[in-house]
């Protein structure tokens, strides 16, 4: 077993073990807006003190009852008993709450507001628009506009997005070899969405990636052109007291968490994609995916562009990917994930191990709001930590191996720019011998990597510490600056680097400094519809790289421009 594997699991175990009377308690507020009772909700009761007497010289509507008048008197008449008071209504029962938001945490990278984009289209919400006094944004009169078909009522929504971005980088760790590049990226994406009812619902959407002025090694994040990027349908087949079930089918983009294990990677020109089943449970505080699918495009790490570049994506049937997500947000600001996954590969590729893996994990994060003396927000701290397992078998080795993330931030609310600051410990473990019958190095499987090792792309969460401070400022509420330092070494000097195709680099013996970079980012947004992104990375190498695949040091620069309707 390695020594720094130990030491990742049982830093996990110290954290969850801390962390756990904190989850019990309950914070005086959330960090995020919470909605709240309507106002002047009647009670559910009311008690004898709160309903006066009825008396015949008190007034009806001071009484609070309805009483209705006494007869006049007739002197002929008998005595006539005066009727009985009617009792109260019965109390009008309170509104249904509104469900909760979760709370909204720091993101794996700073990132523009999309309004009611999501990072998968298929998930966008605009239900906004039905107040009348909204701000109108371009591409919202083709959401949710109904229409009856054979008696059934129907609403389709249609948009998508075009993004280009301009690239120039020196000296990376991408195949080739060292080498300067200028080139362009351009990508058009488009959905359809057609939902009958609440029942059953059936989306496409469509991608063109193309790559321009490419002199070298064309990656396959790059470039798939006119290809079914989402096409699938949902169908909801029981709604019960544990909350909805739906069933999906087709391909389909995969999200977990903080993205550290499964990602689309928008990064990526493509975007991930895979094929299958996926078994959906919501409920009020937690959510729950079964899936069982296969990998589809390049940006999954699996087939080569030559195969998919001027075809249509073909899943990859010996790769099978399988497991079980569960998130629960019913504890006030807090998010727990809980997961297994399991991946088989029968399909030779040099960055991906060749066997069969079992991951599991858990996920923990927290917001620690600070208020002033009148009761308001002014500071926040966040603290997320995860950790997994993997265990298995690669080319008749056993697999025992993991993965250990630990992030802290302090925000200042009501200052100008409301910065943040925070600190991230990374440790994925590595290999310690390659003749001892055990592989450990851990496989990231499909992260969302370009946020979490540095903006420049060099390398993968395997076999990897990575120590990094980050600074944020919002000098308006349409802009954001970033900061980042990274500290980079190996986690075993028995093991190579990966790049961020997760391709071994070097020879193990090297020395285990792989070194260090800065990122410097940030963006624009105009509008929700239109924002701008630029940033800049250094990245000065280390003895491992200097020793094993020599070359000067690397920088890559950036801008993106992003429209959405």
């Amino acid at each position: 077993m390695l020594q720094s594997w130990k030491t990742g699991a049982l830093a996990t175990a110290v954290s969850l073990i801390l962390l756990n009377p904190i989850l019990a308690q309950d914070l005086p507020v959330s960090a995020e807006p919470v909605a709240a009772p309507a106002e002047n909700a009647p009670e559910s009761s009311l008690t004898e003190s709160s309903v006066p007497m009825a008396a015949s010289n008190v007034p009806a509507d001071e009484a609070g009852l309805q009483v209705p008048p006494a007869p006049e008197a007739d002197a002929v008449s008998p005595a006539v008993s005066p009727e009985p008071i009617a009792p109260p209504p019965p109390p009008a029962p309170k509104p249904a709450p509104k469900k909760k938001a979760p709370p909204q945490f720091p993101g794996p990278k700073t990132l523009p507001p999309m309004g009611p984009w999501k990072p998968l289209f298929f998930d966008n919400d605009f239900s906004y628009v039905k107040d009348p006094n909204h701000e109108h944004l371009v591409g919202e009169d083709w959401k949710n506009v109904p229409f009856e078909f054979l008696g059934q009522d129907f609403k389709v929504s249609a948009g998508g997005e075009i993004r280009h971005r301009h690239m120039n980088e020196d000296n990376r760790l991408r195949p080739g070899g060292p080498k300067q590049l200028d080139y362009d990226l351009l990508r058009w994406r488009q959905y359809l969405d057609v939902q009958a009812g609440d029942i059953f619902r059936f989306y496409v959407e469509g991608i063109n990636a193309d790559a321009f002025g490419e002199d070298g090694f064309v990656q396959p994040i790059d470039v798939n052109h006119w290809d079914l990027q989402n096409f699938f349908v949902d169908a909801k087949f029981l709604e019960n007291d544990w909350g909805q079930h739906t069933l999906r089918y087709g391909r389909q983009e995969l999200l977990f968490g903080r993205q550290r294990l499964v990602s689309p990677l928008d990064w990526a020109n493509t975007r991930r994609n895979f094929q299958g089943f996926n078994y959906i449970l919501k409920g009020t505080d937690y959510k729950l995916n079964v899936f069982s699918v296969n990998p589809v495009n390049t940006a999954t790490g699996f087939g080569t562009v030559a195969q998919y570049d001027n075809q249509f994506d073909q899943a990859h049937k010996g790769v099978q990917f399988s497991g079980a997500y569960f998130t629960y947000t019913g504890l006030q600001n807090t998010v727990f994930d809980a997961y297994w996954m399991y991946q088989n590969t029968q399909h030779d590729t040099p960055s991906r191990p060749d066997g069969s893996r079992h991951t599991i994990g858990s996920r923990v994060s927290r917001l620690f709001p600070v208020l002033d003396a009148c009761g308001e927000e002014y500071r926040v701290w966040d603290f997320d930590t995860e950790g997994a397992l993997q265990v298995g078998q690669d080319n008749s080795q056993s697999v025992l191996a993991g993965f250990y993330s630990v992030i802290g931030g302090h925000s200042w609310k009501q200052a100008p720019w409301t910065p943040r600051l925070s600190g991230l410990f990374y440790y994925g473990s590595g290999d310690r011998s390659p003749t001892d019958g055990y592989n450990n190095t851990f496989n990231v499987m499909y992260p969302l990597g370009h946020a979490y090792w540095a903006i420049s792309d060099n390398l993968s969460g395997q076999n990897l510490y990575d120590y990094a401070l980050q600074a944020d400022v919002k000098p308006s509420k349409k802009s954001a600056i970033t900061a980042a330092y990274h500290w980079f070494s190996l986690a075993s000097n028995g093991d190579r680097a990966y790049n961020v195709g997760g391709v071994p680099v070097g020879t193990p013996g090297n020395g285990r400094n792989l070194g260090h970079a800065l990122d410097l980012y940030g963006y624009y947004a105009f509008t929700p519809n239109f924002d701008i992104q630029t940033g800049y990375s250094w990245f000065w190498y280390g003895t491992f790289i200097e020793n094993t695949t020599p070359r000067n040091d690397a920088s890559q620069f950036y801008v993106q421009t992003s429209y959405r309707y």
